[in-house]
């Protein structure tokens, strides 16, 4: 069962693409927690939620009341129908939670095939540990893939976070593929270059882009300067988290 969150229609706030106009899906369900992230959100049912800046897409049990049940691929299609988009294909980014648990599904794939056959182009936000069968659904080399792998910041355990063999079989097999790290200023000086450096030998040709961690615009700003002078210090180009500086922790913008 596929479950979409939310949808909206905004530019995209880092990595690759930022400022471009972009259609926006955020699937629920995750396979990571990311509680080291340190965002909350307070659900309806009054119960704080610890984990990533989307913690909402990934805790079902307390935002059961955003997640949707996507039973045909006309509905998601009929989405694009809702916005006023321009006559020239925007991005289509598929986003979580964690999107590519929902790979297999015949739904998704046709999805996939005709927002291909429309013209889009397709991005996935993805944490890199969920492998593609890129020779049983072809779609996939068509698509973009921002490896937005956890870093130890996180307080995932390793095995769990960075999966080589499906990071190597991504880049090798997709349109382009690139690294995406939320970095705060505390991690710079506890061996963050190491971890980088093991994550993106899997796939040496992959850019690589270092963003601010954050949910909110406060935080945000805090972890930049630091992070600057790190991604100048390395060679790794800076993102930015162009959405949160504009509209701050608010969603579907």
């Amino acid at each position: 069962m596929i479950y979409l969150v939310e949808h909206f229609y905004s530019i995209q706030g880092e990595g690759r693409y930022t400022g471009t106009p972009s259609l926006f899906f955020r699937f629920g369900t995750c396979n990571l927690k990311c509680e080291g992230f340190a965002c909350s959100e307070i659900a309806p049912d009054g119960v704080e939620v610890v984990g990533c800046d989307t913690v909402y897409a990934v805790n079902k049990e307390h935002f059961s009341h955003m997640w949707s049940k996507i039973t045909r691929s006309q509905e998601l299609l009929n989405v694009l129908d809702l916005y006023e988009l321009p006559q020239k294909s925007v991005d289509i980014v598929l986003t979580g939670g964690e999107p590519l648990l929902y790979a297999n599904d015949e739904i998704f794939v046709e999805f996939l095939e005709e927002l291909h056959a429309r013209g889009h182009r397709i991005c996935f936000e993805t944490n890199g540990t969920v492998a593609v069968d890129f020779e049983r659904f072809e779609i996939y080399k068509e698509c973009i893939f921002a490896l937005s792998v956890k870093l130890s910041n996180s307080e995932e355990p390793y095995k769990k976070r960075v999966r080589d063999d499906v990071i190597n079989s991504i880049a090798s097999y997709a349109k382009d593929a690139f690294f995406k790290f939320s970095v705060d200023a505390e991690s710079i000086d506890l061996g963050l270059e190491d971890e980088i450096f093991d994550i993106t030998s899997h796939a040496p040709n992959a850019d690589i882009f270092c963003m601010p961690l954050g949910g909110d615009k406060k935080t945000v700003e805090a972890n930049t300067p630091m992070l600057v002078e790190f991604c100048k210090a390395k060679g790794y180009n800076f993102s930015d988290r162009l959405h949160i500086r504009i509209w701050d922790a608010n969603k579907g913008v």
